[in-house]
């Protein structure tokens, strides 16, 4: 029987709010057994790159990343976010290592073609669609006792950074170790989790299959950042993941939040 892993994924909404993010690095400490924490910081980046006087471009809920976006991007995500959790991590007595996906070649990726949004192309800039993660090396660093925190940036394997979504990061990391491990990954934000209604945040959807998604994306009950969020989290189940729950980040304890599953559920 495989070895049960947690991988936590924490948003940029959560690295900013103080409370929740205290709460969300307890709680993860918690957790027993093996784990990981994948990181955003969008909402940071945002905010560095509004000082330097560099404009944030969104487009279906991903940050277009020219040259200067993607020096604050390695900054912020790389070095600020980072090494503040693994410090913070530290302190509740979590081995914590940080890194990107060019340590120890982590995450390789290549620099994202054009694609056509909405019957125009749009150029992504720097940014890195995920080719390979290296599950073992990831596993050899558990094994140590060592909980490697991720942050979303890759390399190309020419020298190049690339900004990489915070969720592909938590579902290709996911994916790589469900060989070696039962894996669990939790997408953790602000919210208790995928909502039918957006001013009700009661209004849970409990589970997600891809037949519900298709249908919730067509009519608009899902939008914007959370669509790639179940795009990943529905890859990561096909691809042998156990379990993927989005949910509020002080309810990381897998009894809440919504479930993405690949089948729907029996009767």
């Amino acid at each position: 029987m495989k070895e049960k892993l947690t991988i936590v994924k924490v948003g940029g909404a959560v690295v900013e709010d103080e409370l929740q993010l205290s709460q969300l690095l307890r709680d993860f400490s918690a957790i027993e057994g093996r784990k990981v924490l994948v990181h955003g910081g969008g909402r940071k980046a945002t905010k560095m790159a509004e000082r330097l006087g560099i404009e944030t471009q969104m487009v279906n809920g991903r940050r277009i990343t020219d040259a200067a976006m993607l020096e604050v991007v390695s900054m912020v995500y790389g070095g600020l976010v980072n090494k503040n959790l693994v410090a913070r991590l530290q302190a509740n007595g979590v081995n914590a290592l940080g890194l990107t996906g060019a340590d120890a070649d982590a995450i390789r990726s290549h620099k994202r073609s054009p694609l056509v949004v909405d019957g125009s192309p749009v150029d992504y800039g720097f940014v890195g669609d995920v080719d390979r993660a290296d599950g073992q090396m990831l596993s050899r660093l558990i094994e140590a006792g060592i909980t490697p925190v991720m942050a979303p940036l890759t390399h190309d394997g020419e020298g190049h950074i690339l900004n990489t979504n915070a969720d592909t990061i938590a579902s290709e990391t996911a994916k790589a170790l469900a060989p070696f491990y039962d894996v669990t990954l939790i997408f953790s934000f602000e919210k208790k989790g995928v909502l039918s209604n957006p001013d009700d945040d009661d209004s849970v959807i409990p589970a997600i299959t891809h037949a519900d998604f298709e249908r919730y994306k067509a009519d608009g009950t899902i939008s914007g950042g959370m669509l790639p969020k179940i795009e990943n989290a529905l890859s990561a189940v096909d691809a042998g993941v156990s379990r993927v729950i989005i949910t509020l980040a002080t309810a990381i304890d897998g009894q809440h939040g919504t479930v993405i599953t690949k089948r729907e559920p029996p009767i």
